[in-house]
């Protein structure tokens, strides 16, 4: 709508400038965003009007469906592109997809501009195939422009996980209200005033009010501005209207002449009145929030014979999305229907990595669950089950599998019992109920003992080998596993074998055995070789931990980047999330804590066993720098830990909880924590505790230590010192010369604490050697920084300020000389200390603090 584009010659400039840029082969990504009614659909219908003559437009919409369609605003380009890509997006085959996009917008000398209609709205595979572009379309000569609503995009919303992970520039365009000024040059002087006191600028209810008719009698809100002219149409037309007005999207011709009597003809009115954008190809409401007040003004009969029609005329032309099937179907109320396309509809989710419309679908076919026979019932239970998996819903899947598991109990089929078994104990374990998870293993291993289905007993006794190995029960791990690695191998079973082989290494290791780690990398070599993408990521992840119990930070992190970029290409969002929190471990043993803290950051929305460590690095980071919120960020994590009771996860928050505590001088803590301490030892030994118990001993708990905490508290502090030093750990290294009398090394101490900006512990070494006498100790942290209120460096503050200023990362880089990846670091920083998610969290709170009340 021309009117809407007032005040928006800033952003299709913005537009224009990326599509030149992408005609020399640098592509971007530009983000439109705004309020329901605020112009976005405008801008991108004027984008034609700056595109180079060599470029192309290329548009896809998002619906408002109660499930969205499978990539749905993808499969809106069929018929728009090449015969690869549209193959690809027919089958729904996710990597021949992610490939045929990459290869479709790589077409030099032309650039392609691709628009994601409200993205808000977008299923879980769309989301997927975007996030394989992004991270690749730097080098392409490509612009993705995504229209959304950020008044709807919450911290936990999927869209958060596609836009942090780009790594070409990125523009945000934020579409703001008209001015009461433009408002005047579209009604006059006489209603300005009038008009933008109802609307506040929002140019869709500002055209609506001006399409009612008089100004004198404009209705209050933009629904009745709808009503209003509603009541303008003949009836015909307006009969027509509600039809159209129960489909979620465009119409398409076909679909408008199937179901409205009279066809376009009958729509003219309409069309005339502004209330309709007619193509020859499609029909729809100019504004999806005129259509909602179209919808809305329904009563439930004729909502539910307009959506029977649309179903009809679906139904009898073929080929529909089942996903809009579905929709219809369920908002007719047709049962049957639900029963006949809903399980296809939820499996094409699931193949396509649809997760959350999977779990959609599943559970509305679940509320018909009579219609299926008990082995079809349990099959669904099951599906349904894993895709909340995925979710990290773990008690719906829990439920379901539970249920499923007493449907199979009644069944003869003995190994599908056995796998349903296998799979409660992972829920189990996924659930916290590692009690519940063992009981649930053995029953499992006792039932497929006598199914004879080896490939199936082999993984179930994979199963329990695992459970056995994440407790600390390593001969038991190894005896299960290698009869599940035997197993394996005779059945021929590679994701069942590189499962058994990873157990088994995982617990050989875990006893110092070197063919703990040969072990694990042939189970990453079998996974890697089969195309078993999950079983090679948990390797990574596996080997990547011992690496580190083991010091071995530089080897950790080169493992688990290649771990990650397998991830990545594989587009498996879960294990690529744990590596990330994984990786922030070695930064956080080196004192490299933005780093650190820009990895641990995956862990928003992880599920619990993730986002432990994830939360540990994120408390010390900020403990050991003497920032707020590390406290309640090491709680949590110490919360978390005891509800899942295995060693790897309370020894680092243990540590961390007792280390807290020292710094803050609460030697009472230590009796809160020893007994969780002597349970875990007891039950798994202490290979996992070593730093707890290292820290329990500085708060005076009478405790064992292994090396090589025992040499600095009870041997050479400098020894203890070299050690450290070698593996890289500098934050530990002047943590092992605070133990020492002697000055020097007291004041090596101090200084490498400075270098790391941990004024807490530098605090007390500074005290230790006022008490030995010391006259000359370096001064701390320059002034500059401690007197700002969050603890921001200069470069830090400068970055903050750019930050409030709308600019990107790239943008900021290119505006202080900095490389990106620096840039990353500050904006990672600058997060940390003010406690913030977002750039707006981080911007609001800077404003609090009163950082930004000047420059």
């Amino acid at each position: 709508m021309a009117r809407a584009l007032l005040e928006r010659d800033h952003e299709l400039t913005e537009l224009g400038a990326a599509a030149r840029r992408a005609l020399d082969g640098q592509g971007s990504v530009v983000l439109v965003t705004g309020e329901a009614g605020i112009g976005k659909s405008s801008v991108v219908e004027a984008v034609r009007s700056v595109l180079p003559a060599e470029g192309r437009l290329l548009v896809g919409y998002c619906d408002d469906l109660a499930t969205p369609r499978v990539l749905g605003p993808l499969r809106d380009l069929i018929g728009k592109v090449g015969t690869s890509l549209t193959e690809a997006l027919t089958s729904g085959d996710r990597a021949q997809v992610f490939e045929a996009f990459r290869a479709e917008l790589d077409w030099p000398g032309h650039p392609t501009v691709l628009v994601v209609e409200d993205l808000h709205w977008a299923d879980d595979a769309t989301l997927d195939v975007l996030r394989f572009l992004v991270r690749r379309i730097a080098a392409l000569p490509a612009v993705l422009v995504a229209t959304y609503r950020d008044d709807e995009i919450g911290a936990d919303h999927p869209v958060r996980g596609l836009l942090g992970v780009t790594g070409a520039p990125m523009r945000r365009l934020p579409l703001t209200r008209l001015s009461r000024g433009a408002v005047r040059s579209l009604v006059g002087d006489q209603d300005a005033d009038r008009v933008f006191a109802i609307t506040s600028g929002n140019p869709f209810f500002v055209t609506e009010l001006l399409g009612a008719g008089d100004a004198d009698k404009v209705p209050a809100t933009v629904t009745e501005a709808v009503y209003a002219r509603l009541r303008t149409l003949p009836p015909d037309c307006r009969d027509a209207l509600t039809r159209l007005a129960v489909v979620p999207s465009t119409v398409e011709r076909w679909l408008v002449e199937a179901i409205v009597p009279g066809g376009l003809d009958t729509l003219v009115p309409a069309e005339q009145r502004g209330m309709l954008t007619v193509t020859p190809a499609r029909v729809g409401f100019r504004h999806e929030l005129m259509r909602r007040a179209v919808e809305a003004s329904l009563t439930a009969s004729n909502r539910i014979t307009a959506n029977r029609a649309v179903l009809t005329a679906l139904l009898e032309r073929g080929g529909a999305d089942l996903s809009r099937l579905v929709h219809h179907a369920d908002e007719a109320g047709d049962a049957d229907l639900i029963v006949r396309y809903a399980p296809a509809a939820a499996a094409e989710a699931a193949a396509a990595g649809s997760h959350r419309e999977a779990v959609a679908h599943y559970r509305l076919v679940l509320q018909h669950r009579s219609a299926f026979a008990p082995a079809e019932r349990a099959g669904l239970l099951e599906a349904y089950a894993e895709e909340s998996y995925m979710l990290g819903m773990a008690e719906p899947a829990v439920t379901a599998q539970r249920e499923a598991v007493a449907l199979r109990r009644g069944l003869p089929d003995r190994a599908a019992l056995g796998l349903a078994l296998r799979r409660l104990s992972r829920l189990y374990w996924y659930w916290n109920d590692r009690p519940a998870a063992e009981a649930t293993a053995v029953e499992a291993v006792d039932v497929l003992e006598g199914a004879g289905d080896d490939a199936a007993l082999a993984f179930g006794l994979s199963n329990q080998s695992q459970l056995y190995a994440l407790g600390g029960q390593n001969a038991a791990a190894v005896a299960v596993g290698e009869r599940a690695i035997e197993l394996a191998r005779k059945q021929r079973e590679p994701g069942i074998l590189s499962h058994a082989l990873n157990n088994v290494g995982f617990a050989v290791w875990d006893t110092d055995d070197v063919r703990g780690r040969k072990l694990l990398e042939e189970s990453l070599a079998v996974a890697i070789a089969a195309g078993e993408a999950d079983h090679a990521c948990r390797a990574y992840a596996n080997i990547g931990w011992y690496l580190i119990y083991n010091w071995q930070l530089d080897e950790a992190s080169r493992l688990l980047d290649e771990g990650r970029a397998y991830a990545e290409r594989t587009e498996l969002i879960g294990f690529l999330t744990y590596l990330h929190i994984t990786s922030a471990m070695p930064f956080l043993l080196r004192g490299e804590w933005d780093e650190a803290e820009r990895h641990a950051r995956w862990e928003s929305g992880a599920p619990a066993m993730m986002r432990t460590p994830a939360l540990v690095v994120l408390g010390l980071a900020r403990i050991r720098r003497g920032l707020p919120g590390g406290e309640e960020l090491i709680a949590e994590a110490w919360e978390i830990a005891q509800s899942i009771g295995e060693a790897q996860r309370i020894g680092p928050a243990g540590a961390a909880m007792a280390e807290a505590a020292w710094l803050r001088g609460d030697a009472a803590a230590a009796g809160r924590l020893l007994p969780v301490f002597r349970r875990a030892r007891a039950a798994e030994g202490g290979h996992r505790l070593g730093a707890f118990a290292y820290w329990l001993h500085r708060l005076g708990a009478d405790v064992p230590l292994a090396e090589p905490y025992a040499i600095q508290a009870h041997g050479d502090p400098r020894e203890a010192a070299d050690f450290w030093e070698r593996a890289g750990c500098r934050y530990d290294q002047a943590v092992a010369l605070s133990h020492s009398t002697d000055p020097d090394d007291l004041l090596t101490a101090v200084r490498l604490l400075d270098a790391l900006g941990a004024d807490p512990l530098a605090r007390r070494v500074r005290s230790r050697l006022r008490q030995l006498g010391v006259a000359r100790i370096p001064r701390g942290p320059q002034p500059g920084t401690r007197g700002n209120p969050a603890g921001l460096t200069g470069r830090q503050a400068e970055v903050l300020r750019l930050l409030a200023e709308g600019l990107s990362n790239p943008e900021i880089a290119a505006r202080l000389v900095l490389s990106t990846r620096t840039v990353d670091a500050h904006v990672a920083a600058v997060f940390t200390k003010l406690a913030a998610r977002t750039r707006r969290e981080a911007v609001a709170k800077a404003r609090e603090l009163g950082l930004l009340s000047t420059g």
